[in-house]
Parts: C-alpha cells; sequence; structure tokens
C-alpha cells in the first residue's frame, strides 16, 4: 500500500491539488505496478511563515527576492 505525502505552501487550487493525486498515483501504476485503489495521496498546505527556506521563512523569502 503506497503512501505518498507531499507538502506544499498554501495557496494551490482544488484542481492543481487534483492534477497532483493523478500524476502521483498513475506513476507508482507505471513504474512499480501498484494498484490505484491502494495508493493514498496526502497533500499537506502550510503556511509560509512556517516554512524555511534559504535561512529565511519563505514569506520573508519572497519579499526579498521580489525586491531584487
Amino acid at each position: 500500500m503506497p503512501y505518498v505525502n507531499i507538502q506544499i505552501t498554501k495557496g494551490a487550487t482544488r484542481e492543481q491539488k487534483a492534477a497532483l493525486v493523478k500524476d502521483v498515483t498513475d506513476s507508482l501504476v507505471r513504474v512499480l505496478g501498484k494498484k490505484p485503489e491502494h495508493t493514498h495521496v496526502v497533500i499537506q498546505e502550510i503556511n509560509e511563515e512556517d516554512w524555511g527556506y534559504a535561512g529565511l521563512l519563505t514569506d520573508d523569502w519572497k519579499k526579498t527576492t521580489a525586491a531584487k
């Protein structure tokens, strides 16, 4: 039973999430021969202020790169 956990910053649409679930499931079926009905995909959305990147919180990092 494959279990895939995808962690992303908040902001994805329902349609984008559905596409991710489909693509990940299709890949597991194609590459590993797994059954789609046994495949679980969990998407966790995390606030940008709760995610660090390059030594900064993601929301701060985006502000610094936008200013450049």
